[in-house]
C-alpha cells in the first residue's frame, strides 16, 4: 500500500497528484514572491531560468512511483545552479542523465558567478560524487531511476556579495520561516506523486525537512552522509559512507 496514500483527506479515486512538472512550476513562482534581507545579496532560482533542462530531467526521469527518494538541500553554485538538475555536475547531467537543454541567465547576476548553464566548464564534484556513485553502483540511470529518485527540498541558490554560497539554515529566521513553508508544501505535493515508502536525506538539513514536512504520512526516513568536499569524512570514502548509510536506513543495494 502507498505510504502517504492518506495524505490527504479524500477517495482514492477522487482525484490524481498533480505532476512534478506542475508542482516545481508552481512552487518555482512562489518562491519568487519571496524578499531576502542580508547577508543574501544574490537569488538564483533555476526553476525559472533552468527551466528547460529540469523540466527534461522531471519529465525523463520523474514520471511513476518510486521506493526511495534522495532528498538534497539546495542547488551548488556549479551544479543545479548551471544545469537545472538535482547534484547537477554539468557532465554527469548531460552523458550520465541525457539531460541538456537551453538555459538562461539569472536577472540578478553575481559577477563572480556567472551561469553559463551547459557550457560551464567547472565541475560541482557534489555532484561528480553522486552521479559517479550511482553510475557505478547501478550501471545505468535507467537501473537507478527504477527505484530512486533524486530532488532538492529548496530550489534556490544563495549568495552573499562576496559570492560566497549561503546555504537556507544560514539564512535570518524571518526570511526562512516562508521559504520553508512553500519548500514543505512542495515536498509533500511531489511525495504523494512519486509515493516513495523511505526518503532519505542526503544531510541533516534535508533530513529534518523530509521529517517535519512529512510527519504522520507514514514514510519512513533515514540519513545519509553528503558528498560536499567540504567534509573531511566524505573526502575520505564517499561512496563507501553513504552505502553504509543507505543500507542502515532500510535500503537493498544488492
Amino acid at each position: 500500500m502507498c505510504a502517504l496514500c492518506d495524505l490527504v483527506a479524500v477517495p482514492r479515486t477522487s482525484t490524481t497528484p498533480p505532476s512534478l512538472v506542475s508542482i516545481a512550476r508552481d512552487l518555482s513562482k512562489d518562491l519568487d514572491r519571496l524578499e531576502f534581507r542580508p547577508p543574501v545579496a544574490y537569488v538564483y532560482n533555476p526553476l525559472a531560468y533552468a527551466w528547460e533542462p529540469h523540466r527534461a530531467y522531471l519529465e525523463k526521469w520523474g514520471s511513476g512511483t518510486r521506493d526511495v527518494l534522495l532528498l538534497g538541500m539546495n542547488p551548488g553554485p556549479f551544479g543545479m545552479a548551471q544545469c537545472g538538475v538535482p547534484f547537477g555536475d554539468v557532465a554527469m547531467a548531460r552523458d550520465f542523465l541525457g539531460v541538456s537543454a537551453p538555459v538562461k541567465r539569472p536577472a540578478r547576476e553575481h559577477p563572480k558567478r556567472p551561469v553559463l548553464g551547459f557550457d560551464c566548464a567547472r565541475s560541482e564534484v557534489s555532484g561528480t560524487r553522486f552521479w559517479g556513485w550511482a553510475r557505478s553502483r547501478f550501471g545505468s540511470a535507467e537501473r537507478f531511476f527504477e527505484r530512486f529518485f533524486v530532488l532538492n527540498y529548496c530550489p534556490l541558490a544563495f549568495l552573499e556579495a562576496s559570492g560566497r554560497n549561503l546555504t537556507p539554515d544560514k539564512l535570518c529566521a524571518a526570511d526562512r520561516e516562508p521559504l520553508l513553508d512553500r519548500c514543505d508544501d512542495a515536498l509533500r505535493g511531489m511525495a504523494r506523486a512519486l509515493a516513495p515508502s523511505l526518503v532519505v536525506g542526503v544531510g541533516a538539513f534535508a533530513e529534518a525537512a523530509a521529517r517535519r514536512a512529512l510527519d504522520g504520512t507514514g514514510v519512513a526516513f533515514g540519513r545519509m552522509l553528503h558528498p560536499s568536499p567540504a567534509s573531511p569524512r566524505a573526502n575520505r570514502d564517499w561512496a563507501g559512507a553513504a552505502e553504509a548509510d543507505l543500507v542502515a536506513s532500510g535500503v537493498s543495494l544488492l
